[in-house]
């Protein structure tokens, strides 16, 4: 897989997430059942369980996805593309994998396994970054 298919896939599957939770709340605000400020921070939050989660694995993804598209933009300037092709892949799978383990519960070892797939992917991206250099 390239870096530019990966941070592709990183994209769609950020929107799939956010459109996930949106798609919810927004019939809600359209039949007047709730206000359209009614999730802003501060406020209870009464969505089922999963949206919470969902809306948390989407922010999740923000937090990572402009390092991640500038090492593949970076490696795509500099004529290093190669370098991220090899492990690009990985890095979007762990992503998924993180998400998809949020999406599912918050147990303890759900947890652990999530932090491991958040590692995995800051380990990458560091090594990326390196070998950039």
């Amino acid at each position: 897989m390239t870096g530019m298919t990966a941070l592709l896939i990183y994209i769609v599957w950020t929107l799939i997430l956010a459109l996930s939770y949106a798609t919810y709340r927004l019939p809600l605000v359209l039949t007047g059942n709730k206000a359209a400020n009614h999730w802003e921070r501060g406020n209870p939050v009464d969505d089922p369980a999963i949206l919470i989660r969902a809306k948390a694995a989407h922010l999740n993804c923000l937090e990572n996805l402009p390092l991640f598209a500038a090492l593949v933009l970076v490696a795509a300037a500099t004529g290093q593309s190669e370098t991220v092709n090899a492990v690009a892949g990985f890095i979007v799978a762990a992503r998924i994998g993180q998400s998809l383990v949020h999406l599912i519960g918050t147990s303890f070892p759900l947890v652990f396994v999530r932090a491991s797939l958040f590692l995995a992917q800051v380990a990458l991206m560091l090594y990326l970054a390196v070998a950039l250099m």
